[in-house]
């Protein structure tokens, strides 16, 4: 019988140009964090896993798992360490990682983590590297790089259902003004819709200001046992559920366009295991990597219903005060999206939020909901938390 786990610690750097930090500074930062948070030693800990997409690419560096445990302390106790990597949903499947070895019985004090270092390449050369999320042979040597087939599927979104200009906007300008009280955010300032509708094109309808930017950070979060988390915290948040899906790596193979059935899927089998539905959740923190995506993330999530996603969020529904505030960290777009670490950094808030310690806070927040995803949706992973403030399993 899998046991229930708990996050006990959290830490992370600010997200946004470090040139003057390394990669392995990075990463070392947010783990000591993490431990800080948790009172945890480093001899305590059992496992380790590592979320990161390219490495290799960004800074020439691979065998990445084994730089972490080395420069983390972990190396000389001979602690697993173990990189996981699903393109920006690296971070996220990292969690899902730790979440099962400490439920599996296997171990007990666990660190997930992410890190990636974008900035020292130039935009052509981290164009590419983010290419590698997408079908290569199929898309990207056709011209489909990420953000066009983004473009693609916000194109159908507004032609099957109606989804404007104006609506893509209003998803920049909710998340750039949540981030102003985020003391890690890459940007914390506000923007209107006009700003956003005169950035130029980067594919068309997608403007400048519909992407989430190159960023470099690390996060990690420390999780163990349920029945132990007291020990460790006197607000401990509890990992009610963690699921994974997967879709068609090529775009043009998936079902429709207009939806990520990766993330339907993942939450579905969340929201069972979990035992809430869409209505229960009272904030979410989701992967907004370009505008749509949130549009599209909002409705494969059940906040909305399918094609309602661009009015959930224009009419307020999406804001912190709304029906089911989405992304009060500023999410991607504004907090920053350095790939291997958004997934634990969305753990890192949501943990935030449930404990009443956010920048942004939303006000009794007790079920929380983090979405992150691999390219353009081949891989979801989708997690419910909870501070069980009323609630039992």
């Amino acid at each position: 019988m899998l046991r229930d786990v708990a996050v006990v610690g959290v830490g992370q750097t600010s997200f946004g140009e470090h040139w003057e930090r390394s990669f392995r500074d990075l990463f070392v930062t947010a783990g000591v964090r993490a431990l800080e948070d948790a009172g945890v030693a480093g001899d305590e800990i059992d496992a380790l896993y590592g979320g990161n997409m390219s490495a290799g690419q960004f800074i020439q560096q691979e065998h990445v798992a084994a730089l972490i445990a080395d420069y983390a302390g972990l190396s000389t106790e001979g602690v697993p360490a173990t990189r996981v990597e699903a393109a920006d949903a690296s971070g996220g499947l990292a969690f899902r990682q730790a979440v099962l070895d400490v439920a599996s019985g296997a171990s007990d004090v666990v660190v997930a983590s992410g890190v990636e270092k974008m900035t020292d390449l130039g935009s052509t050369e981290t164009t590419e590297a983010l290419a590698g999320s997408a079908d290569r042979e199929w898309e990207v040597f056709s011209g489909g790089n990420v953000a066009a087939l983004y473009a693609m599927m916000a194109n159908a979104h507004m032609e099957r259902y109606g989804t404007t200009r104006r609506q893509l906007s209003e998803v920049v300008v909710k998340n750039h003004e949540n981030a102003t009280e985020n003391k890690y955010a890459q940007y914390r300032n506000e923007v209107s819709a006009e700003l956003v509708e005169s950035t130029p094109y980067v594919s068309e309808p997608l403007r400048a200001f519909d992407c989430s930017p190159a960023s470099d950070g690390a996060a990690a979060v420390i999780v163990v046992p349920a029945e132990d988390a007291q020990d460790y915290t006197d607000q401990p948040v509890y990992v009610e559920a963690t699921e994974q899906g997967s879709d068609s790596l090529a775009v043009h193979d998936r079902n429709n366009m207009t939806s990520i059935d990766s993330t339907a899927k993942a939450a579905e089998r969340a929201y069972e295991a979990a035992n809430v539905s869409p209505g229960d959740v009272d904030v979410a923190e989701v992967h907004d990597s370009y505008t749509v995506a949130e549009i599209l993330a909002v409705e494969d999530l059940g906040f909305a219903e399918k094609g309602d996603g661009g009015a959930f969020i224009e009419d307020g529904h999406a804001s912190v005060g709304g029906e089911t505030p989405v992304n009060p960290s500023g999410g991607l777009k504004a907090c920053g999206h350095p790939l291997g670490a958004t997934g634990v950094r969305q753990i890192a808030d949501a943990t935030r939020q449930l404990r009443g310690e956010a920048g942004t806070q939303v006000e009794d927040a007790s079920v929380a909901v983090t979405h992150n995803v691999g390219g353009t949706g081949a891989t979801a992973v989708v997690n419910v938390l909870s501070d069980r403030n009323g609630r039992s399993r």
